[in-house]
């Protein structure tokens, strides 16, 4: 009897559907994590990919009762498909302009043809994939009854793989062991006969095979795949993230002229304490202790992987030294945090190449730019101190950008100094100090001007020929020198912290690829999915979806800046989400809780209580346990409000709980593709698009049909949380 005992619990439907839905996030988050690593510009379209796994569980959930040739068998040879392709080609994306946010954009070079249709193509293939896991998914939301009974197994799934995932990238697991657990799910899902499990198993097998040939050599952290190889005189290593070259480790002095700018300006053993945000794998922290005999250096890098390798790895050996204490976390985070005070305070090329998570456009570093965190860079200065900041800042508004937001910071222009040649970089220097060095060297005080190039002389640095300074002086924001447009550039904020835009913007490739989407996605819903169901739409539903997806991405944006911009920081707050919803469906299960005036009207007040009081309010409260405490309430409450909502819909569904269910999913893609207006409005100002969204959906609540009577429903599981 105890041997029939796992064959039996695996044929119960609600078992099923839990691991159908711990095999979709599953698979979300590896496609996420995996296809970027290979496809070096898909990092800064990561979203992308989350919009296709959305739409492709939608239209899933609407076709499951059409026969299709997509189904369970068809998903590990998609997936197979996919490793091949990824593992045949190498693919680049050239664009012209630096207005987007991505590593590599405006330095030029033409590509293949076919490489635009990269996105597009991906974007097909994963909706492909999750249109097979969203047809068994569509028939067991059926079969599990009532509807928030199967709505809590489906959650529980979700917390499943995202708590199978955070173990993988606790532990930095590489791909090959993410497929194996792939594996595992898929043969717990399999048919009964062994043809049936081998069918499905082998081509998941073979491409385990192809993520481990394509990734053994790699360090995989949370988040990037790293690379190490030998440079051409075998003194330090290239280190590259997602098959791109991101930081050389060498000796000090084949370092680019800017990493010394701060000690030849103001002299070596001016500075006793230092920190350093975007430590790296060590090159800043080895000069400073170098050329700069700092006394004590507090070093931060966000990836534990790239600290770990540069403590190995790195020719000098700076992590290792006494004088030095490495920190992993998010520099923000830890300028908040910290209660040092410091004589430098170095922003060394902290340009990430992944996005803070997958439901937002921001970067790693996004909040470390931004007016208010120079303004809390300020208050770690000591009363002499001093911030810089250095980077490839390849145009020159940005150079504007930045000094325009130093000294709204500091009340002070910047001191600018700008490199050329193979790459253009820049370095800015504020703070009490650099007052004081003007007062001591009144040539330094003219303003900012570009100059020639001088011509390398014999014997000179090769790195100083390579990047010759090109300009320097004090910059104002109302110096427009070697810029075309006179206009000062918009300054990021912690509201709007996006950097690498010049202005509030929709950039040209966002457009294009959002057009792709929607032209995809209507052809997935009109193509698949039958017109009975498309009949049976439902748009309360639907606009449920489109105002929750936006309503979470500002809360994790929200939480980013508060807690900082780390995997693990993402991961907790949306577990924290996804048990939210659970505890809705508790309560709606067991109270006759249904989407009425009152609920509304409290959801509608949360939402404006979030709108009305700014992201950055809390970070003045000095008592940690009291900031996080009420932006905790303030952040989530309209969350589980809108879970009350939603549950409480769901609730009265009924037999066409899967098409609801499905209407809901395409809203959330739908909800995904709007985020994008944070580029030109802010992130505060998606509420007012949410409030407007959750309006409609009462609207369109109000004209459906009356819902039968409320039923209480034992049997949801609570332990599934």
């Amino acid at each position: 009897m105890s041997a029939a005992w796992p064959g039996a619990l695996l044929r119960r439907k609600d078992v099923q559907l839990f691991l159908t839905s711990f095999l979709g996030l599953y698979a979300e988050l590896l496609c996420i994590r995996w296809m970027p690593a290979h496809v070096r510009f898909l990092s800064y379209f990561t979203n992308f990919i989350l919009l296709a796994s959305f739409l492709g569980l939608g239209v899933g959930i609407l076709s499951a009762r059409r026969r299709l040739l997509l189904g369970p068998r068809t998903f590990p040879l998609l997936l197979l498909f996919a490793a091949i392709l990824i593992a045949a080609a190498r693919f680049e994306l050239h664009i012209g302009s630096a207005g987007v946010l991505y590593y590599g954009a405006g330095e030029g070079g033409t590509a293949p043809a076919e490489n635009a249709l990269v996105l597009p193509a991906a974007f097909l293939l994963v909706s492909l994939l999750f249109v097979c896991i969203g047809r068994p998914l569509g028939v067991l939301l059926g079969q599990v009854t009532p509807p928030l009974r199967a709505y809590a197994f489906d959650i529980g799934g979700s917390l499943a793989g995202i708590a199978a995932f955070f173990v993988l990238s606790w532990f930095e697991q590489p791909p090959a062991v993410w497929f194996l657990g792939l594996l595992l799910i898929t043969l717990l899902l399999a048919g009964p006969t062994w043809y049936d499990r081998a069918f499905m198993l082998a081509p998941l097998v073979v491409s385990a095979i192809i993520a481990w040939n394509i990734g053994a050599s790699y360090w995989w952290s949370p988040y990037y795949k790293i690379g190490l190889t030998p440079t051409d005189n075998h003194d330090g290593w290239e280190l590259n993230v997602n098959e791109s070259g991101h930081q050389a480790m060498l000796p000090s002095e084949e370092k680019e002229p800017f990493y010394r700018s701060a000690y030849d300006l103001f002299g070596a053993g001016q500075f006793q304490r230092v920190l350093i945000i975007g430590a790296g794998s060590g090159s800043d922290t080895a000069i400073g202790l170098k050329y700069g005999q700092v006394g004590h250096i507090d070093a931060v890098e966000i990836d534990p992987v790239i600290a770990r390798l540069g403590r190995e790895f790195h020719p000098e050996q700076p992590f290792s030294d006494p004088r030095v204490d490495v920190h992993v976390d998010d520099g923000r985070s830890f300028l908040r945090k910290s209660t040092d005070t410091y004589d430098l305070i170095i922003f060394a090329l902290p340009d990430s190449l992944t996005l803070t998570s997958q439901f937002s456009s921001l970067r790693l570093e996004s909040f470390l730019f931004t007016e208010q965190s120079f303004k809390e860079a300020r208050a770690h200065l000591t009363s002499n101190g001093a911030i810089v900041l250095y980077n490839y800042y390849r145009e020159d508004w940005l150079l504007r950008k930045l000094a325009g937001m130093l000294e709204g910071a500091f009340g002070q222009a910047p001191y600018a100094m700008s490199y050329g040649g193979w790459g253009r970089a820049g370095v800015l220097v504020d703070g009490p100090r650099l007052q004081t060095l003007l007062a001591q060297r009144p040539e330094l005080r003219q303003p900012y001007r570009q100059i020639r190039a001088p011509t390398p002389q014999l014997g000179e640095d090769p790195y100083a020929i390579m990047l010759p300074l090109v300009g320097s002086g004090v910059l104002a924001h109302d110096n427009t020198a070697g810029d075309t447009d006179p206009a000062p550039p918009t300054p990021a904020s912690d509201d709007w912290p996006l950097m690498y835009l010049r202005n509030p913007a929709l950039p040209w490739p966002f457009v294009t690829g959002l057009a792709m989407v929607g032209v995809i996605a209507l052809g997935l819903i009109f193509g698949l999915a039958p017109k009975t169901a498309r009949r049976g739409f439902n748009g309360h539903m639907f606009f449920l979806g489109a105002a929750f997806m936006l309503l979470e991405t500002r809360s994790l944006v929200t939480f980013a800046l508060l807690f900082g911009s780390t995997w693990l920081v993402n991961s907790l707050v949306f577990f924290a989400i996804l048990c939210s919803v659970m505890l809705a469906v508790f309560l709606s299960a067991r109270f006759p809780l249904r989407p009425s005036v009152p609920l509304y009207v409290l959801l509608v007040a949360a939402l404006a209580l979030a709108y009305l009081v700014p992201q950055d309010a809390f970070l003045s409260i000095d008592l940690l346990p009291l900031r996080y405490a009420l932006a905790s309430l303030v952040a989530f409450l309209p969350v589980f409000l809108a879970n009350l909502v939603f549950a409480g819909s769901f609730k009265g569904t009924g037999p066409t709980a899967d098409v609801a269910f499905a209407s809901n999913l395409i809203g959330i893609m739908l909800g995904g593709m709007l985020e994008y207006t944070s580029l030109l409005i802010g992130y505060q100002n998606l509420l007012l698009i949410v409030i407007g969204f959750y309006l409609l959906s009462a609207l369109l609540l109000r004209r459906r049909a009356p819902a039968p009577a409320p039923e209480t429903d034992s049997r949801v599981p609570v332990a599934a949380t």
